[in-house]
């Protein structure tokens, strides 16, 4: 028998506004905190509210036609990465706005594990540059690290998610980081 979620999932992709109403409220308190985690590391350059990263994210989402979420790890992968593709988004207008803003771009990152350090919005946007050009060549790594990184779940957490072994997901966690590492260095 397939889980409440996955009943909302379902429904909302086939077209059903009332069960994506239903799927967002479901899973509004794990949805608000990935939008604060993403950003605390958004850093103090930004001042776009939690509340309001949630809910444009949602309606983002829910403006998307042929969007397909099979199960709630991808659709919470799905927000956020919404919620990052935001971000990056205010961190530009803000930009714009300040004439240039004087944000230096900072050499790749080599330590992107370091999970509670803010993000400079210059490196915000490579990083999103880099983790969408990521999602071309595995889209699972990018998932991965839209999850981890952005998302804030713990590699445990992840791995039962996913179904697999944490020391799975922590060689996935390493792949993804060399692939963005290069990426980055591009």
């Amino acid at each position: 028998m397939a889980s409440p979620i996955a009943q909302l999932i379902r429904h909302a992709d086939a077209g059903d506004g009332a069960a994506a109403d239903q799927l967002f409220a479901a899973l509004y308190r794990e949805l608000h905190a990935i939008a604060e985690r993403q950003l605390h590391r958004g850093g103090s350059e930004l001042s776009l509210g939690t509340t309001t990263l949630l809910h444009e994210a949602y309606l983002n989402i829910r403006g998307r036609e042929g969007v397909e979420f099979p199960d709630r790890d991808r659709f919470l992968a799905y927000a956020a990465r919404a919620m990052r593709g935001l971000m990056i988004d205010y961190a530009r207008r803000s930009r714009t706005r300040k004439r240039g803003g004087h944000l230096q771009l900072m050499p790749a990152w080599t330590e992107l594990a370091a999970a509670e350090a803010a993000v400079p919005a210059g490196d915000l946007e490579q990083l999103g540059a880099a983790l969408e050009r990521l999602s071309q060549v595995d889209a699972e790594l990018a998932q991965l690290v839209d999850l981890h990184f952005f998302g804030g779940f713990s590699l445990t957490e992840l791995a039962e998610l996913r179904g697999v072994s944490r020391r799975t997901v922590q060689r996935d966690w390493t792949r993804a980081r060399l692939l963005l590492h290069r990426m980055l260095q591009e």
